[in-house]
């Protein structure tokens, strides 16, 4: 064996060797809760200031996480802030772990749905008038006491509100002007009002997978920093 042979054929054989970086966990196992249950939607923005990233859903299964689809998402026209920070009327997307309510459309529940899904009629409203008893909540017809201008009556919004999920943002204990009618729905024009918004197929498809007994959450967080999603 001419000289240098032996030390590249053990080089070589050290490098075949070497074992390849093990791959990073999915995002769940990164995160500091996950809400306990088997199903989980991660809604991830590159930093505070967008209004555009990615919505994920994932399944937990044998103790892994095993990510089903993904979709490009739209935030708040004014970015995300921290959910307990958050002040009614500012264009942003709470930051947080929520549970999801139920689910709600203009139009019928997709074939497969298995969630707790509530039609839009002429006269179904979501309150946001901040001195109303049904702050925050789905009051069909409109409460007395509700303001129509303080509220949105969810029929006029035919392509936004086509599928919906409740988020539950300050929706148990109701903190009056953190802010109310956050959802997850579908995409319009641009960016929301403070809601998460996909592509309609997309909420179609997580309506369709989505399962009471998989206790399903939505977190919504950034990439890193004081908002990053793995802290919630």
């Amino acid at each position: 064996m001419r000289p240098g042979a032996a030390a590249l054929a053990l080089s070589a054989l050290v490098v075949l060797g070497s074992a390849p970086p093990a791959p990073a966990p999915p995002l769940p196992a990164r995160m500091a809760d996950t809400g306990g249950g088997t199903q989980l939607i991660t809604a991830v923005a590159p930093e505070r200031a967008s209004t555009t990233g990615t919505v994920t859903w994932w399944d937990r299964s044998d103790g892994r996480w095993v990510k089903r689809g993904s979709a490009p998402a739209r935030f708040g026209a004014n970015g995300l802030v921290a959910g307990a920070a958050r002040k009614q009327g500012t264009n942003t997307t709470p930051t947080g772990l929520y549970g999801l309510p139920y689910a709600f459309g203009i139009k019928a529940a997709p074939s497969g749905t298995a969630y707790l899904y509530r039609r839009v009629h002429q006269d179904s409203w979501w309150c946001q008038d901040n001195d109303s008893l049904s702050y925050n909540r789905w009051t069909e017809p409109r409460a007395a006491d509700c303001r129509a201008a303080e509220s949105e009556h969810l029929i006029d919004y035919s392509t936004q509100y086509a599928h919906a999920l409740v988020v539950g943002f300050n929706y148990e204990r109701p903190v009056r002007g953190r802010g109310a009618g956050i959802f997850l729905h579908v995409s319009g024009r641009g960016a929301t009002a403070g809601c998460v918004s996909v592509p309609e197929e997309a909420m179609r498809r997580i309506l369709a997978w989505v399962r009471p007994g998989g206790v399903p959450h939505l977190a919504i967080g950034t990439s890193g920093g004081r908002t990053a999603i793995t802290r919630y």
